[in-house]
């Protein structure tokens, strides 16, 4: 079959005040008609570059060096911005990664999707209104009707995600380029994303080029894999050979560190005997009539890690809060090693909170931008006026060292680190004052794959060092197959199944629980990889 989209020898630059900055160095892939190849690689890859390329999309100081793109026969690499206005919608489609930024806020979804109909005179308004429903529903989204008259902020991540489908579906086009569109969706709306996208593929000739960091969802999606680290492909193949046989360093490393591939655990499971923490039938609501958390109930004994698992909504990181005391339960307790914080003055649970800190998902976010490193992680020092000014700098170094970054890192503000770096630092200020308890909320969804790996390994390595103990917050049970000695499932405020790690992962009662284990991307293709080869 010929191919619909090729690349050959792709070389794209920045201009920057800093000078050129090579960022795609010659690139080249074919997609097929019906076919779905997945690019993947880690930030700064190149991956999300050549997609961008390919539609005509390159961001400000972006420029084609060398090499063509040529699509369906046509050269592409000379178009002016009017014949790409053309070519995007009608031929080549984009679902970018971040509905929140590509959706107008102030405009009714229908609109934004009827809106392409309009701009490419495929339909007339009031047809393209009842058109835009139709492609609502088409994109796997129910009551359409009702949907299309919604705001972008009325509807959930994976509704707003499916709302970017439907756009991109409405020129009819032939190929789809999906960059990273299900990376901040729960698992089982990943799941039901991708279905969708595969479905497209298999019932029509659309080819599909999927962007994403995650081999796991390359194994599931994708006949064929390229694989991309700075700047260049190092390997790329069927997606069975590639992960049968990968021949690149790279890809190896990828393939170590995908949760979602691994079925073991990054040291042996505990169970412990001595409780630091009890959370004994706890409540909450915030409009006074639905109850975010529904009577949920556990205990965390010192050394271990306990996963609080769901997808979003289902209560967990409200549950985290009402442990560290951020939120009080409406009913119920949380006994922290013999001390019911529900039942403390403000100095008291102050005092307290020395003993149990919280990691956040975004370490960007978390980190005061305008503070150094130092401040960052000596701020916990300051607020209980700990030490000198000497002693404090001493521990942030100490404190570096231990997770492993440089000394010299402690003059440089949170925007010159990468992400896993933040995150490292983040954990630095966690554990300034000695904690007791890290309760760790979603700390590494955020991360690529491999940046993920090292952080979990990071922190299984200061759990053996300290003896600290973790309340480990996620929706992704693959990665609690690696961290996690006991795990309580919730879902819609109320725990659901609560074990033994290996109980839980390898034999769950509950249909929601072995719902959340079939969406882990990559499973069911490795179990077949390893079936053939035995």
């Amino acid at each position: 079959m010929n191919a619909l989209l090729e690349i050959q020898g792709l070389a794209v630059n920045y201009h920057t005040r800093s000078g050129l900055v090579p960022a795609v160095r010659d690139v080249s892939l074919t997609v097929s008609p019906g076919e779905i190849v997945a690019v993947v690689g880690e930030s700064g890859s190149g991956k999300s570059t050549t997609a961008h390329a390919a539609i005509g999309l390159l961001p400000r100081g972006g420029r084609i060096a060398t090499g063509s793109i040529t699509f369906a026969g046509r050269d592409l690499t000379g178009l002016t911005d009017r014949q790409w206005q053309r070519v995007r919608g009608t031929d080549i489609a984009l679902i970018p990664q971040d509905p929140t930024v590509s959706l107008d806020p102030v405009r009714r979804v229908g609109d934004q999707v009827a809106e392409v109909l309009l701009v490419h005179r495929l339909a007339g308004r009031r047809a393209a209104a009842s058109q835009a429903v139709e492609l609502l529903r088409r994109a796997g989204i129910s009551e359409p009707e009702r949907r299309a008259r919604q705001y972008p902020h009325e509807l959930s991540g994976g509704l707003r995600q499916r709302v970017l489908i439907a756009i991109a579906l409405a020129g009819r086009p032939r190929l789809i380029i999906a960059d990273e569109p299900t990376s901040a969706l729960d698992v089982t709306v990943q799941r039901e994303i991708l279905d969708h996208l595969a479905h497209l593929a298999g019932e029509s000739t659309t080819a599909i080029l999927l962007i994403t960091h995650d081999l796991g969802v390359a194994a599931d999606r994708a006949s064929r894999i390229v694989v991309m680290s700075q700047g260049q492909i190092v390997e790329s193949g069927p997606t069975k050979e590639i992960l049968a046989a990968p021949t690149h360093t790279y890809t190896r490393e990828l393939l170590s560190a995908a949760p979602s591939l691994t079925r073991e655990p990054l040291r042996p499971r505990r169970q412990g005997t001595d409780v630091l923490l009890t959370v004994n039938s706890v409540s909450k609501s915030f409009d006074g009539r639905t109850r975010v958390v529904d009577d949920v109930s556990f205990a965390l004994t010192r050394g271990t890690t306990l996963a609080l698992v769901g997808e979003s909504g289902s209560g967990k990181t409200t549950t985290a809060r009402m442990v560290v005391g951020l939120e009080t339960p409406d009913d119920g307790t949380v006994t922290f090693d013999g001390n019911d914080i529900t039942d403390l003055t403000r100095e008291e649970l102050r005092r307290l909170r020395r003993r149990f800190q919280l990691i956040y998902q975004n370490p960007y976010a978390s980190l005061n931008p305008r503070f150094t490193i130092e401040d960052v992680i000596t701020e916990p020092l300051r607020a209980f006026n700990v030490g000198t000014k000497r002693d404090r700098r001493a521990r942030a170094v100490e404190l570096l060292d231990q997770v492993a970054l440089p000394a010299d890192t402690l003059a440089r503000k949170p925007a010159e680190l990468s992400g896993g770096q933040r995150q490292r630092a983040a954990i630095a200020r966690a554990l300034a004052l000695h904690p007791d308890l890290l309760v760790c909320d979603e700390p590494v969804s955020a991360l690529d794959v491999s940046v993920q790996a090292q952080i979990l390994r990071l922190l299984v390595r200061l759990q053996e060092e300290l003896g600290l103990t973790y309340l480990f917050i996620t929706h992704d049970l693959a990665v609690v197959r690696e961290i996690a000695d006991h795990v309580a499932v919730m879902h819609n405020g109320r725990v659901v199944e609560h074990g033994p790690a290996d109980d839980v992962l390898e034999s769950p009662r509950e249909q929601y629980t072995q719902d959340l284990l079939a969406a882990i991307p990559g499973r069911t293709t490795v179990d077949q990889v390893n079936s053939d080869l035995m």
